[in-house]
């Protein structure tokens, strides 16, 4: 990914936008079918897909950077990133709370 935390927040954020946008399109067209072992699959498929998307956008960088023994950038990436994620969860969710979205 990037060395700019700013760029793996919004990716992520992005990437979460994307899989619900798909999940609700997809959901709305089998409200009258059954459920099958293939919902369960998907769906276990799809918590792995995220996890390792997110490992990718939140760790990739840093980790290489640590390996290159840049410990504190290392770890001044992760944690920014983390941040400016955070950041950008707290928005939704006030915006969520306050009735706005």
């Amino acid at each position: 990914m990037s060395k700019n935390p700013i760029i793996n927040a919004f990716s992520a954020s992005t990437y979460i936008i994307l899989v619900v946008t798909i999940t609700t399109f997809v959901s709305q067209t089998q409200k009258n079918k059954p459920d099958t072992i293939f919902a369960p699959i998907t769906f276990l498929s799809l918590l792995t897909l995220s996890v390792a998307v997110m490992a990718y956008l939140f760790f990739y960088q840093p980790l290489q950077i640590f390996i290159e023994g840049k410990k504190k950038t290392a770890v001044n990436l992760f944690v920014q990133t983390v941040g400016v994620f955070g950041t950008i969860t707290a928005v939704f969710l006030f915006l969520l709370f306050s009735g706005l979205i």
